[in-house]
């Protein structure tokens, strides 16, 4: 996608903000939970937060969230629909926070539209030594027969590459990168994804469908016409005919760590226990006066930033896992 579409495209949710709260799925807690594993602490950025889909979904497993919207409209249903989290007017490209301030970054549904040749070195900067990034994608299951022939009838406008298990991975594994010439500031990301679902009727997953950004710029006419088919085969066919159904779906997440010296390895015993990966050693080096000083005083930054947003301090924002 040129710079000038994904530019269109990604300014296109604001005029869309009430529906995409009332339609979009949240996330699998077993997916965030997988990608905060090897966070040094709970202070989590959702960056490009939209409505607050991951954000309640990072709020239930216990993350202490900040969340970053560039979009008026779409921060405002953030706030309405979750008033008792940190949320600030900001973008990938120029975050909000102080350095250090966070343990993890995750982005959902979001990363594709990161500038990386900016939004990377951003990043680095507001994550703590050790901290995580992971973008996390919903996707149709398109290995269920009538969600294949959902997907070929909507066109890649409603149901694009990254939509489909068959396609995610190859489609995000270089999310991370820059297009330009400038240098990474992460490495290559571990994937994995989960079990998700969303309960839906014909009419409210034509209303989701209609949330996409290749459907939201759609001339009017064409855009109809696309719903039109979406709506006359899912009441085509008998899965989705009549009443709610689950819409069988994963949570697809790529995670990597800054490119530093000694990166933090996944842990064994992070957020939770549901998900782990192999043991591995850490290597803590002892930290200089210099260090422990900017280890205390960047949490208080931190909450001076929330603090200026209505929301409350937290004065202990590290814990070594989450519940």
């Amino acid at each position: 996608m040129e710079q000038d579409e994904r530019l269109l495209h990604g300014s296109s949710f604001g005029a869309a903000a009430t529906a995409y709260a009332e339609h979009r799925p949240d996330y699998a807690q077993a997916a965030v939970r997988w990608a905060l594993e090897p966070a040094p602490g709970r202070r989590v950025l959702d960056l490009g937060a939209g409505t607050g889909k991951l954000t309640a979904t990072l709020t239930a497993v216990g993350a202490d969230v900040t969340a970053v919207e560039p979009d008026p409209a779409m921060l405002t249903e953030l706030r309405r629909g979750l008033p008792d989290v940190h949320a600030l007017p900001g973008s990938a490209e120029a975050i909000p926070l102080p350095d250090g301030c966070v343990d993890a970054v995750l982005a959902g549904n979001a990363m594709h539209w990161f500038d990386m040749a900016v939004a990377g070195p951003e990043i680095a900067r507001v994550l703590v030594p050790g901290g995580v990034l992971a973008g996390l994608w919903n996707v149709m299951d398109d290995r269920v027969d009538w969600v294949a022939g959902l997907a070929q009838v909507s066109g890649s406008a409603a149901i694009g590459p990254r939509d489909t298990p068959t396609s995610w991975r190859a489609e995000t594994a270089d999310a991370h990168l820059p297009k330009t010439g400038v240098a990474a500031r992460f490495g290559s990301p571990e994937q994995a994804e989960f079990p998700h679902g969303q309960r839906r009727t014909a009419d409210s997953l034509v209303a989701t469908l209609a949330t996409r950004a290749g459907m939201l710029v759609m001339p009017e006419q064409e855009h109809e016409a696309t719903l039109g088919r979406i709506r006359a085969f899912l009441v085509s066919r008998p899965e989705t005919a009549h009443g709610e159904f689950t819409l069988p779906m994963l949570t697809g997440t790529p995670a990597a760590t800054p490119i530093r010296a000694s990166p933090s390895p996944r842990r064994s015993g992070g957020i939770s226990d549901a998900v782990r990966a192999p043991p591995a050693t850490r290597v803590n080096a002892k930290p200089s006066p210099r260090t422990r000083h900017t280890a205390t005083i960047q949490p208080m930054l931190c909450d001076m930033v929330r603090a200026s947003a209505g929301a409350p301090s937290n004065n202990n924002p590290t814990p070594s896992s989450m519940r």
